[in-house]
This record gives C-alpha cells, sequence and structure tokens, in this order.
C-alpha cells in the first residue's frame, strides 16, 4: 500500500519524520511530500508560490530513513495531496497520512486546519485518511504521539474506509500517564480564537490566544476535554457533502 506524509508544519518540522517512520515500519510504501515551509491554517486551500503551471520541488532527506523519497513543494499541503491523487510524486497513494502537527486540531476549528485540510483533499479522492497532532505547539513528548500513531493506524489500515479521515490528537504528557485512546465528538469551540483590537483607517489588528479548558471535570466527552485528562481522542471526519435534509423547494425559481 502506497502512502503519502505531509503536513502543515513543513517538511523539516520533526513530526512529520515521526509519521512517516511509523508509516514505513508498518510496511507501507512511503513518499514524503510536504510544503518548503510552515502552511498553518491553509485549511483545504490549493495554493502554490508558482504562476506559471510549475510546481517548484526540491529533494531532502530524513536521516533516519535512508532511501525514503521527501519531496519540499511550494505549495499548500491540500494542493499537495490534491496533485498526488493524480499521480504528481509517483504512483497515487492509496493513503494519506498528514502530521504529526504540532499543536492541537480540535472542536470545529478543525476547519481551518492545513493538517486536516490535506487529508480531507485525499479522502475526497478515495483514499484512506488519517490527521495526527500532538496538543502543544512545543511538544516534548514524542514517544507517546508515536505510540498514539501507531495504534491509528493499525486501525485505519484494518477498518478505515476510503472518504473519511481519522482525526486523532494526543496529549503532550509522558507515556506512563497516557490513560488509551478515546473516540471524542469535536468540541464547539477550537484550539484558539481571534481578539479583535484597534479597527482604523486600513486595517484591524487580530491576535489569536490558546483557548483552555477550565474544568476537566466537564461531563463533556468532546476532543477538547479528553485531551485535559491524558487521553488521546479520535474523530471520524468527512468532506463537505450535499446537506440532503435541507428542503430548498421554495427555492425553486423559473423565469
Amino acid at each position: 500500500m502506497r502512502a503519502l506524509v505531509t503536513n502543515d508544519d513543513g517538511v523539516d518540522s520533526h513530526g512529520i519524520s515521526v509519521l512517516a517512520r511509523v508509516a514505513h515500519e508498518a510496511g507501507l510504501d512511503v513518499v514524503v511530500a510536504a510544503p518548503h515551509q510552515e502552511r498553518s491554517g491553509a485549511s483545504a486551500s490549493l495554493t502554490a508560490l508558482q504562476r506559471d503551471g510549475r510546481l517548484a520541488v526540491s529533494q531532502r532527506e530524513f536521516p533516519d530513513l535512508p532511501g525514503i523519497e521527501v519531496n519540499a513543494v511550494e505549495a499548500s499541503p491540500a494542493l499537495i495531496s490534491f496533485v498526488a491523487a493524480s499521480g504528481a510524486f509517483g504512483p497515487p497513494p492509496d493513503i494519506i497520512l498528514s502530521g504529526i502537527n504540532h499543536g492541537p486540531n480540535t472542536g470545529h476549528a478543525v476547519l481551518h486546519s492545513g493538517t486536516v485540510g490535506a487529508a480531507l483533499t485525499g479522502a475526497t479522492h478515495g483514499m484512506l485518511a488519517l490527521a495526527v497532532s500532538l496538543a502543544t505547539t512545543a511538544p516534548r513528548n514524542w514517544d507517546t504521539a508515536e505510540l498514539v500513531c501507531r495504534h491509528a493506524l493499525e486501525w485505519i489500515l484494518a477498518n478505515g474506509t476510503p472518504g473519511t479521515v481519522l482525526n486523532v490528537n494526543s496529549p503532550d504528557i509522558p507515556l506512563d500517564e497516557l490513560k488509551g485512546v478515546r473516540a471524542a465528538s469535536l468540541a464547539k469551540f477550537g484550539a484558539v480564537q481571534a481578539d479583535i483590537g484597534e479597527a482604523a483607517d486600513g486595517f484591524v489588528t487580530v491576535t489569536f490566544t490558546e483557548i483552555h479548558v477550565e474544568d476537566p471535570e466537564d461531563s463533556d466527552e468532546t476532543d477538547a476535554v479528553l485531551l485535559t485528562r491524558g487521553w488521546a481522542t479520535a474523530t471520524a471526519l468527512r468532506a463537505p457533502f450535499e446537506a440532503v435534509d435541507v428542503d430548498l423547494s421554495t427555492m425553486h425559481w423559473d423565469r
């Protein structure tokens, strides 16, 4: 099975090399293609730096994975996933693995995540898709995230459905403190919120602040809450589809 490994933190981030190693050790045929620099918050945008129909691609190496093809691409994660489905980096992948993101991707804010956006794009092309994030912007417990990745990859290879993304978040805690993995619903908020400050002629000041769950004893079973309790979380996502339960009969108009 061929696997595309990508992310939105950039090809030089530590998380993507961990994920690529997990995929390789699972026996997958791995190719890495990720943005040449950070593209966090890119969602599923199809953007690149070139305007002449060419994607700029340069070769990199992961020292602990000799022989694995590593591409630094001047494009958004979703565009990388999109063109990979058409053979831009060799045979089209059967599965897309996105991450390990430096920072959580929880709640409804997954809409804005480049990590999740790349996975959703792959899913719309019929791939199995896994997005993995570590719940801090300054990760320390990579062994915990690696174990969670292995469990998630094993699950999706055995049970995954093409067109669906398994979105996984790991807490940044020592391995012996990890309680396990739990299925979780999406929190109603994301990892950050926007604060609007000064507005004047020609600009609006916007700052982003991290949201912290104040009450870890809350009965809520959302991803954001379970992470604070020492659980890794797993949520199934699907790309946007027609909302068949909405009655549009009154929208009909003949000119």
